[in-house]
């Protein structure tokens, strides 16, 4: 039974890994990153590590996505600003 836990949460890691690679757009890499992050920490606690996996948790699935969110907003927001022009 544990098996086959194992091999589904491993063959969850590897759809959401190849969805956030194929997925285009930065905001929606940023949430499949998320899922990765979550899907990551379940395997690492049926593989019996939850100190791993509530780093997993914590890092994985919300402070990195919550950064490239904000640093997609940023770009965007002064790629738009059309009185500042480029940057030097």
């Amino acid at each position: 039974m544990a098996d086959a836990v194992i091999v589904v949460a491993l063959l969850l890691v590897a759809a959401s890994a190849t969805a956030a690679v194929a997925v285009r757009d930065p905001v929606r890499q940023a949430l499949v990153l998320s899922v990765l992050g979550v899907v990551l920490a379940v395997l690492f606690t049926v593989l019996q590590a939850p100190d791993v996996g509530l780093s997993q948790l914590a890092v994985g699935s919300a402070l990195t996505p919550l950064l490239l969110l904000l640093a997609v907003h940023k770009v965007k927001r002064r790629g738009r600003d059309p009185e500042k022009g480029p940057r030097r």
